[in-house]
């Protein structure tokens, strides 16, 4: 796997300058189309921001549960680098948390494309082909779709510390040069204060960039010190989590999520799936498993290998494209090159190929910049930008916090759940956020009371779930048109709450055009006419 291609050091070109220009113009678009068709983010951040909240309300100490996540609240075991950032800036700056989720992420997801476009230029050693990729990975939906949106706020920095310490990890490597184990070892540490996931990425990175590069001993020697020195500066924090929840807090997560390595069902997850799930977001794919082939056929070893292992040792699409769409940029422009030279052609053939290359081109940034505009759509049936939340939660979550006790307890249905302790300050009885740090049995079965009463569309199933679940909430929050779980689209609640409706043990305590609140009270007959106690109403 060796990679024997030559280091190109020096200051920026004029050229570098045009495509990192080109591609934060792209960036920005890409960006500014987002902002103005969310007004509300997309997915959710409520968890991240309540957390920042908390640590505010600490005096910016270290929380040790995070409440109003279940009646028991949530350890904080969670990496604190950017809550701590988000406390900060929601302490210093006139911005609301909402606003926060909507602009941050925006910015950190155009920052990154820099360090990106730079490691893509040592990696390719040319400025139009890492030019190309950074456009590309600038529009790239799968990458997008976990970075612009809300979750941002902590993912999409961790992409920029971990693009950072790839290009300060690939001149370390390449160079020898020790003055690159500062900022590589500072660059480590804060990944791991950022996100567990994209800490294991930026290792895979750099033992990638070792056997590549410099599997010597002195090169072992630094991915070493860059290691231990990372752990060294992170480990206050785990001293400090471990003192309070136990070392096995750590190894708790691991299991809630898709967790390293895979078989074969990972592998047509990551590289099946995607082409067969249809147009427009199966076009990045198909860019980078071309550009895959492409590399193997040059034996070219490191960016296929990166692609492949990224993608089966995470289980996540969106780190298949830091390689991948290197390796597409590289292909697009080999594939230009290619039909435009041919000195031999007779001179029709020479337009023809410049025509069918404008063809060529046209197609593929109509393709691409479709497949971005899968993220600009707002409704719950766009799995890749849906927003969690609207006005009308917005609004029916500020009723709750100026007109219920603040013991209040809410079983809240659907995605907006995520959001609702932080809008309306107050608990929800069940919910999956934050709960993989109490271990998977306690996680599954949160997230399976949370699926099945979202998806109810009967009191009974309602009344069933709250009691096999053991809990008696004051309240049941129910959306009333299209909605997400899980960010799985719903067609609304029109069956469920006719016979809630109905019943006795639910009252309407608050309605507007989105939203309807249900006072409860599980002990009352089901088959008793319910009295008209509507207490709070907004135009419907």
């Amino acid at each position: 796997m060796r990679d024997r291609s030559v280091l190109t050091p020096g200051l920026p070109t004029r050229n570098d300058l045009f495509w990192v220009s080109l591609s934060l113009s792209v960036g920005l678009l890409v960006a500014f189309v987002y902002l103005i068709t969310h007004p509300y983010p997309a997915y959710g951040a409520g968890l991240y921001l309540e957390i920042s909240e908390q640590i505010l309300a600490h005096g910016y100490g270290f929380p040790e549960t995070i409440s109003h996540y279940t009646s028991r609240g949530v350890p904080f075991a969670y990496p604190p680098l950017m809550f701590y950032v988000n406390a900060f800036i929601l302490d210093s700056v006139p911005v609301d948390p909402i606003a926060l989720s909507r602009y941050l992420p925006v910015l950190l997801t155009v920052l990154y494309l820099i360090p990106y476009y730079f490691l893509a230029r040592e990696l390719l050693e040319e400025a139009a082909a890492a030019g190309l990729a950074t456009i590309i990975l600038a529009m790239a939906s799968p990458t997008l779709q976990w970075h612009l949106s809300a979750g941002g706020l902590v993912r999409a920095m961790a992409f920029l510390l971990v693009l950072t310490g790839s290009y300060t990890g690939l001149r370390l490597f390449r160079s020898g040069n020790r003055q690159w184990l500062i900022p590589s070892t500072l660059l480590f540490g804060a990944t791991v204060l950022t996100h567990p996931i994209y800490t294991v990425f930026f290792g895979l990175t750099y033992v990638l960039f070792y056997l590549a590069f410099d599997h010597s001993l002195g090169g072992l020697v630094s991915g070493s010190i860059v290691a231990v020195g990372g752990i060294v500066l992170v480990s206050p924090w785990w001293y400090s989590v471990a003192r309070r929840h136990g070392v096995d807090v750590f190894f708790a997560a691991a299991g809630t999520h898709s967790g390293l390595f895979g078989g074969l069902d990972r592998l047509f997850d990551q590289f099946v799936y995607p082409l067969v799930t249809g147009y427009p977001t199966s076009i990045f794919f198909l860019l980078s498993f071309a550009g895959t082939f492409y590399f193997l056929g040059r034996q070219r070893l490191l960016l296929p290998t990166w692609l492949v292992t990224g993608a089966f040792v995470l289980g996540k699409a969106r780190f298949q494209f830091v390689a991948g769409s290197m390796m597409a940029g590289s292909f697009l422009v080999a594939v230009a090159r290619n039909t435009l030279r041919d000195p031999s052609a007779r001179a029709w053939k020479p337009t023809l190929h410049r025509a069918l290359a404008v063809v060529f081109v046209f197609v593929i940034v109509v393709s691409l910049v479709s497949s971005a505009a899968t993220l600009t759509s707002t409704d719950p049936t766009n799995r890749w930008q849906p927003q969690f939340i609207d006005r009308s939660d917005e609004t029916a979550m500020t009723w709750v916090s100026q007109n219920t006790a603040q013991s209040a307890d809410f079983v809240v249905l659907g995605d907006a759940a995520e959001w609702f302790p932080l809008l309306a300050d107050r608990t929800i009885l069940i919910g999956p956020w934050g709960i993989e740090w109490e271990g998977p049995t306690r996680y599954n079965s949160q997230l399976s009371q949370y699926r099945t009463l979202s998806t109810c569309s009967s009191e009974q199933c309602i009344t069933r779930g709250l009691r096999d679940a053991d809990v008696r909430p004051n309240y049941l929050y129910v959306p009333k048109e299209s909605y997400t779980v899980r960010g799985e689209s719903q067609n609304g609640t029109v069956p469920l709450r006719q016979t809630l409706n109905r019943s006795n043990r639910y009252q309407v305590a608050y309605e507007n055009q989105g939203v309807t609140i249900y006072r409860v009270n599980l002990t009352a007959r089901r088959d008793e006419p319910a009295p008209d106690s509507l207490t709070g109403t907004l135009p419907r």
